[in-house]
């Protein structure tokens, strides 16, 4: 906090939503009170006049309704108001002040008052002049020397000066090469006129030399200018200053000298009569506004400028006397005498504060209390550090940064999936071939511990899966409250989700002393969906295009108990064989092993493995862990179905790029119709009527051109969904075989989840091939590199829509076989070492050229080989280019010794 202030002496607010300006503020003894009291009068762009005589009963006290003397709605925004002998025949004060279009002179005058009415003021307009131009600023004095009388001039807003002697227009002359209105000042010294033109410099011009000009009727020369018949205007001296200025004021304290002082918008100038700099000060702040005045210091002159930083500034000269904290922005800043106290500092904000104030300070009581000086032990002091930094690390090994169970204890969230259906299904507007659509019941239950604001409960689900409602708000106001939600879920869409899991995030405010607002937290609680709400029993199928086995180091365990609602019949024989058909119309089976540990999960498509296998997992550890077996383990012996895998990326490709081009027909279509549109508007305004050309026709087949593109962008966004939510369970799936594969621990698999499921939804900007594919290289360069020169390697720098998927298919070929030889997934600090512990024949290097990478995989292992050969067939159409090229299957082959083939064709066929 400052020392120096602005002690408040009197203030008020102005009127509301009021704007105020430099011009608004005037100080004088308007009423000619005996007393040679000073009195405030303030007009505003809203039309409102208003005197003010402060009195204050103490310092710091706002405005009483006896310090308002006067207050007129003049219905006009009042630009500028000023006190002087405006009046013919007196030589008493009168009031001007200018409108837009107006110029009004009044005189104020005051009646004592009887008994308790207190005194009354009133305004009387003596004249006024109608202006033919807007004016914009106005300044006065004794022009040409006249003594007694003030004469005024206004600056209009297109250059025009115009003189008025008292009741009556004496004459108006242009600037010379005017573009833009700037601050005006009357020099009495060198009776001239100073102002500031767009040029930025300073311009002063004899008022001789304005009332011998040619009258100015007209903004152009005349022709008798030109004939050389009248006086020009000139000016009589210039000085360029740089810069707009703020505010021009004229200061003569003897007849000796005067000064004229330029406020500009980063400097303060002083200047002598005849134009030449008498000092300069470069300011470090912007400046508001500025009012300079007598000095106690021969020769010298004070200066108080105002910035937009609520600071006011004193100035002898060039120096900094003294500077003062504000509570407002001045536009206006004026000096008087007030109540018998001289030097009164008046501020005026564009919103209407009103300040009265005077400088001092305001000294500081505290006295700091005397430091108790003893000899340090230097012995006991280490020590105490020690157990010090032993608590902070224990704390921070046991709870982290954050104290997660206080926050946890704050709100508890807990989720209940009912066991059964609903009674009446909530399933509306569904798109699922069957005609009942089943839907379960989720009930959320918040019990809070404190007291807590804005608590927001949102709950999400995987699509197809749909919510009857997914926001919910509470207000805990008191503690230990519970509330409780309900809502239901089923499945909408005619496909099958990639996860049966759900979230439910709350978000609340936790209020401390320090922030009544609250401290915003997150909490949230997952919970799982019934496998028959999207499934129900289905016959076993002995046939399958896909087929993945699961090995287990336990006996098997009967399907019936783990599933025991999928069960289609009774007999004995029969429960190592279970069908499963989902509600959008796939079918899987499964079978387990009468003789070894193995589980089969086979169907038509690939991607409908991932749930089925998934769940047999949950539940053979479920089953395990009620048994009290902790050993219980999974593997996967099998090659890799990276081929199928591939399938699904290039389907997913292919519409995204058919989307992109349908975008860029669209775009181009709605151009057209645009274009047709604006030649139909010409022709129908034509005066002339002329033939249409057949542009209605062309208009028609536009416009259908138009519907059935966005139609097919809409279907194109459909099935583009779709084919990422069947690619996401894919995923999910190659992640599960990798990690029971490899036997990865639950971090590497969630490094392998994050390079392979970054989105939560893919768009044509930023869509999942180009996020994988930098995903899988940055593994490749760091934790799976084998040498330097391979972290060097730049394998992609922008997440830009790649031109095919050979080369994110090449990469995740390559990162299985990294995984194979020994590579292990890690973010450490060190992850990006090379591998040293790899099997014999080592890995292979990250390949630098297209030549390279067919060596790399022509000369690869058979570890994880899918069970396919390669075979051509017939050519297809490149779905890119037009072009026909070989496609290449992949057939199973029986043997699990066979190398890893080439994926595509070489660039010779």
């Amino acid at each position: 906090m400052s020392l120096f202030k602005a002690r408040d002496w009197w203030s008020t607010i102005l009127g509301d939503k009021e704007e105020f300006d430099q011009g608004c503020l005037c100080l004088a003894n308007v009423d000619n009170s005996g007393n040679g009291q000073d009195k405030i009068i303030v007009g505003s762009f809203m039309g409102y006049l208003r005197i003010f005589s402060p009195h204050p009963a103490k310092t710091g006290d706002g405005a009483q309704a006896e310090d308002l003397l006067l207050e007129v709605d003049l219905r006009d925004p009042v630009l500028q108001v000023e006190v002087g002998k405006f009046v013919s025949g007196t030589e008493m004060l009168h009031l001007a002040v200018l409108h837009s279009r107006k110029l009004c002179v009044y005189s104020v005058s005051g009646t004592l008052g009887n008994v308790e009415h207190g005194n009354q003021y009133q305004m009387k307009l003596m004249y006024e002049h109608n202006l033919q131009r807007t004016a914009c600023n106005m300044t006065y004095g004794s022009f040409g020397g006249i003594k007694g009388r003030d004469l005024i001039c206004i600056q209009s807003m297109d250059g025009m000066l115009m003189v008025f002697e008292q009741e009556s227009y004496a004459f108006g002359r242009f600037l010379p090469g005017f573009l833009l209105p700037g601050p005006l000042a009357y020099s009495s010294r060198t009776d001239s006129f100073i102002t500031v033109s767009s040029c930025r410099q300073v311009e002063s011009y004899k008022y001789q030399v304005l009332a011998f000009a040619t009258d100015a009727d007209k903004r152009q020369e005349t022709e008798q200018q030109k004939l050389g018949s009248g006086k020009r205007l000139v000016v009589d001296w210039t000085l360029n200053i740089g810069e707009q200025a703020l505010d021009i004021c004229i200061v003569s304290f003897n007849q000796s000298a005067s000064s004229v002082f330029v406020l500009g918008e980063r400097n303060f100038f002083c200047l002598k009569d005849n134009g030449q700099i008498r000092f300069m000060k470069k300011l470090d702040w912007s400046p508001s506004c500025f009012l300079p005045y007598c000095s106690v210091s021969e020769g010298t002159i004070n200066t108080l400028i105002a910035n937009h930083n609520n600071m006011l500034h004193i100035y002898q000269d060039v120096t900094l006397k003294w500077a003062t904290q504000l509570p407002h922005i001045p536009v206006a800043v004026r000096v008087g005498c007030l109540h018998d106290l001289k030097g009164v500092i008046v501020t005026l904000s564009d919103d209407g504060h009103l300040q009265c104030s005077y400088l001092g300070t305001d000294p500081s009581l505290f006295q700091a209390p005397n430091v108790e000086s003893r000899e340090l032990n230097y012995d006991e002091l280490d020590v105490e550090m020690k157990e010090l930094q032993k608590i902070i690390k224990d704390v921070n090994k046991s709870q982290g940064v954050w104290p997660m169970t206080e926050r946890e204890d704050d709100l508890n969230v807990s989720v209940v999936v009912s066991p059964n259906f609903d009674s009446v299904s909530q399933a509306t507007d569904v798109e699922v071939g069957t005609d009942l659509v089943p839907s379960v019941t989720v009930k959320v239950t918040l019990q809070n511990r404190v007291i807590l604001q804005k608590a927001k409960l949102s709950v999400y689900v995987q699509p197809p899966l749909e919510l009857t409602c997914d926001q919910f708000t509470f207000e805990f106001m008191t503690p230990d409250l519970t509330r409780t939600v309900s809502f239901s879920v089923y499945l909408k869409r005619s496909y099958t989700p990639s996860e049966l899991e759900g979230n439910a995030v709350v978000s609340y405010s936790r209020p401390t002393d320090r922030n009544p607002d609250g401290i915003p937290r997150v909490i949230q609680c997952k919970f799982r969906l019934p496998l028959k709400l999207i499934c129900l029993p289905g016959q076993p199928s002995k046939t399958a295009s896909h087929k993945i086995t699961i090995d287990t180091n336990k006996s098997p365990v009967s399907l019936l108990s783990l599933f025991p609602g999928f069960a289609s019949q009774s007999d004995d024989d029969q429960v190592n064989v279970m069908g499963f058909h989902f509600l959008g119309g796939a079918r899987v089976t499964l079978l387990a092993s009468k003789t070894s540990q193995r589980y089969r999960i086979q169907s038509e498509q690939f991607e409908d493995l991932w749930l089925i296998t998934n769940e047999l997992i949950l539940r053979l550890q479920e089953y395990f862990e009620k048994q009290g077996v902790k050993d219980f383990a999974c593997s996967f012996s099998g090659s890799m179905p990276l081929q199928e895998y591939f399938e699904l990326i290039d389907h997913h490709f292919e519409l995204r790029i058919n989307g992109e081009k349908l975008e860029e027909l669209l775009s181009e279509r709605a151009v057209q119709f645009r274009a047709i549109q604006r030649r139909l508007l010409a022709r129908f305004k034509d005066k002339t009527p002329a033939p249409l050309q057949h542009l209605d026709t062309l208009l028609d087949g536009t416009y259908k051109q138009v519907i059935a593109l966005a139609d097919a962008v809409e279907e194109n966004q459909g099935n583009l969904f779709q084919s990422f939510t069947r690619l996401k369970s894919a995923t999910h799936l190659v992640i599960l075989l990798i990690g029971l594969w490899q036997k990865l621990s639950a971090d590497q698999v969630a490094i392998l989840e994050a390079a392979f499921l970054p989105l939560q939804e893919d768009t044509q900007e930023l869509g999942w091939e180009e996020t994988v594919d930098a995903a899988i290289s940055h593994l490749l360069k760091t934790c799976l590199s084998k040498s330097s020169k391979e972290q060097a390697l730049n394998l992609n720098s922008q997440l830009n829509i790649p031109k095919d998927t050979s080369q994110l298919k090449k990469h995740i070929t390559l990162l299985c076989d990294r995984l194979a030889k020994g590579g292990r997934l890690c973010l450490s600090t060190d992850a990006a070492a090379p591998q040293t512990m790899v099997m014999p024949g080592g890995c292979t290097t990250i390949p630098e050229s297209d030549l390279e990478e067919r060596s790399v995989e022509q000369d690869s292992t058979e570890l994880f080989t899918n069970h396919r050969h390669l075979s051509a067939e017939t050519p297809r159409p490149d779905p890119r280019t037009g072009q026909r090229i070989k496609a290449w299957t992949l057939r199973i082959p029986h043997s699990l010794s066979q190398h890893l083939q080439l994926m595509e064709a070489p660039k010779s066929q």
